[in-house]
């Protein structure tokens, strides 16, 4: 009965976390010295141990805790992890390998894993020994499987490329029936047909010696380097261009940001040539293509779309700045005045800290956030009467959270992965919804951004008395290294959430699943880096407004692509594209049409969570008219089954305020209540500041 309760209110609330299952926790054996900080330590038993799996020259440094390779690390690092274009698992002696297959219905949409190659060494005097990650970057990892095999996994790399370490025997074996086994004249080169259609080529940095029976292939003593890959197109033009590109391979892979909200991918790389990587959906929108070469007709298929070929030594993707602005975009009319400042005054009157019940940082960061709201559409209206009392309410909120007075909850800081959590979080994995495990992170910090950036704004001198204890908040999930401003010695592992490859946040934290990271309310990843440029512009900080803004052009960049699903859009199986407007989670492995708290059919839920909180940015969000017609015309039938949350009709009248801004308002002004994050004031500010 318990956990329908809960479950029910969350639905009622508008809980946009998911609900993970229950990690095994493993006891912290390694502590590096707790650098100075304004939290106190903590002491968490529900952490799993990064020793398991990290080598030790890295468990001195802060390590990531929603990356790419995460699965990696958690548990017994047996669980798949989709490395573009390939499915790996590492298992405690060797490496599986799939070129995954698509599988999408109405609902959703995934990738099989069968693993098609299976690689190991003959001479392994450790067979029970676990894999070791040796160094990783923003897009790379290298795994070591002990003693003899190396494997620089980098994302994008057509290749699997593995060092044979020390003279040993490779041994690869496949699920398949091998049908054909081709090497060049200097074998150097195998070309592996299998029964299932592939054919998978194998290059060598100097001549080795393999034979083949039945479904195994072995070789004699062999160290050096092996590249693998699948011909995802039997065109005889396809294999030509993996001949071509055979000898330079990527060992690690960075992301600089650079000036004029650019990034530049960077490789080390190694061997002779040029270097060929894929580039997705994304990337080919923003690269700048003047000093690269891209192949249009070498692609591999994937869950984001086509992968496409690209030539050159280093990437740039350019942006173009977006407006990261306190007030409406194109300002309130003033004809609605007197009714917004009815609506806000009301609002305020209701404001008193010591009356909210929750002790939830999300929920209590909701909170936090919708009562500064309420000041800036005061100080866009020219009201400031009501400005004393939202100060207060600020104050009265948040100062605990910052000085550790809140009492059954508060910020405390993990040194063994190198992080925040909670006090709740700290004994209990599913507490604070998983932030005690570096789940939503950036979701719960993100509101109390907000809150923070807009209270040192109107009262400077408390935004400097709480700035140590602001910028370390921040720095938990907007760490970039040296080139981020610090008032604190804390540290922490580079931009916590954020995958570099698919320019969007994670939100799954040290929770393993079989589809990787996930993340469910857009909306809200949009929001934290929004709410860190606002606080850039509050305290003059101007490298923090800087990739705040990067990071939000970023993510709403992503979220158009990958969670905005129009109508004649490609991206995704047929099936799922004609019933699904919004992508409920989206998985590094699936898509879900489904919400971690709300089945398919709940659409305004789907919508809900990918808007909320509504803010100027979200005009940005959701600047594709067209799609945002298509969006609600898919969900307003959903508004008339019986017991519907207001608030998430509230979301849905918002959007469809855009195009048909008086129908909208007519339909707001029924609403009967609205999220807890959301207010009247807020929604007619929105509503009076369209077109």
């Amino acid at each position: 009965m318990l956990i329908v309760w809960s479950f029910l209110v969350l639905f009622t609330l508008g809980y946009s976390s998911h609900i993970p299952s229950v990690v095994q926790s493993q006891p912290t054996t390694y502590r590096r010295p707790l650098p100075p900080f304004t939290f106190p330590a903590a002491i968490s038993t529900v952490l799993p141990d990064p020793a398991s799996f990290f080598s030790p020259s890295l468990l001195s440094n802060p390590l990531p805790t929603n990356s790419f390779f995460q699965n990696f690390v958690l548990n017994n690092g047996t669980q798949q992890e989709y490395i573009h274009p390939y499915l790996i698992k590492s298992t405690l002696s060797s490496l599986l390998i799939s070129y995954p297959s698509l599988f999408g219905n109405a609902s959703i949409t995934y990738q099989i894993f069968n693993p098609d190659l299976t690689i190991s060494v003959f001479n392994n005097p450790n067979p029970n020994k676990p894999h070791v990650i040796s160094s990783f970057e923003d897009l790379s990892i290298t795994l070591d499987i002990q003693p003899s095999l190396r494997f620089f996994f980098v994302q994008g790399s057509p290749f699997i490329t593995c060092e044979i370490l020390k003279s040993d025997k490779l041994y690869i074996s496949t699920n398949h029936t091998i049908n054909g086994f081709v090497p060049n004249s200097s074998k150097t080169k195998y070309r592996i047909n299998l029964d299932n259609g592939q054919t998978w080529v194998l290059y060598s940095s100097s001549p080795i010696k393999l034979t083949h029976y039945n479904s195994n292939i072995l070789s004699d003593e062999f160290c050096g380097i092996i590249r693998i890959a699948v011909l995802a197109n039997s065109d005889s033009g396809f294999e030509s261009v993996l001949d071509s590109y055979s000898s330079r391979y990527p060992v690690s892979g960075r992301a600089l940001f650079k000036e004029q909200y650019d990034v530049e991918y960077k490789w080390v790389k190694k061997g002779s040539g040029d270097l060929l990587m894929l580039a997705n959906a994304l990337h080919l929108k923003l690269l700048d293509k003047s000093s690269i070469k891209v192949l249009n007709d070498f692609r591999y298929k994937s869950i984001d779309g086509d992968l496409v070929g690209i030539v050159g030594e280093s990437w740039v993707l350019k942006t173009d700045p977006i407006p990261i602005t306190w007030y409406s975009i194109k300002g309130v009319e003033k004809q609605s005045y007197p009714q917004t400042i009815k609506a806000l005054v009301q609002d305020v009157k209701d404001l008193d800290a010591s009356n909210i019940s929750t002790t939830s940082s999300y929920f209590f960061g909701k909170l936090v956030a919708r009562g500064a709201r309420m000041a800036l559409i005061a100080e866009e209206i020219g009201y400031p009467a009501v400005l004393p009392k939202i100060k207060k309410f600020l104050k009265g909120t948040i100062e605990p959270w910052l000085d550790g007075t809140f009492g059954s909850n508060g910020f405390l800081y993990d040194n063994s992965w190198g992080g925040l959590i909670t006090k709740q979080g700290s004994n209990d994995s599913m507490g604070d919804f998983g932030f005690g495990i570096y789940n939503d992170h950036h979701y719960h910090i993100g509101y109390f951004l907000y809150g923070i950036a807009v209270l040192a704004k109107i009262d400077p001198i408390w935004g400097e008395k709480y700035k140590p204890q602001a910028y370390t908040l921040m720095a938990d999930f907007m760490t970039l290294g040296r080139s981020v401003k610090q008032n604190s010695n804390l540290e922490y592992t580079r931009v916590r959430c954020f995958d570099f490859w698919k320019l969007h946040s994670w939100a799954a934290g040290l929770f393993e699943f079989i589809d990787g990271r996930n993340q469910e309310s857009s909306s809200e990843a949009v929001n934290a880096y929004y709410s860190a440029a606002l606080m850039g512009l509050a305290y003059g900080d101007t490298q923090l407004y800087k990739v705040g803004s990067l990071l939000t052009s970023l993510e709403i960049h992503a979220v158009q692509k990958w969670w905005h699903v129009e109508e004649d859009s490609r991206l995704y199986d047929a099936n799922f594209t004609r019933e699904n407007r919004m992508t409920g989670v989206l998985w590094s492995n699936k898509r879900d049409s489904a919400l971690w708290w709300a089945p398919a059919e709940c659409r305004e839920c789907r919508l809900s969570i990918n808007v909320l909180p509504l803010l100027p940015i979200t005009e940005v969000l959701f600047s594709d008219v067209e799609y945002v017609k298509q969006l609600v015309n898919w969900t307003l039938p959903s508004l008339t089954r019986e017991g519907v949350v207001e608030g998430w009709k509230g979301f849905t009248y918002a959007l469809e305020g855009i195009y048909e801004k008086k129908i909208a308002l007519k339909k707001i002004r029924t609403l009967t209540g609205h999220d807890d994050g959301n207010s009247l004031s807020n929604m007619l500010w929105w509503i009076f500041s369209r077109e």
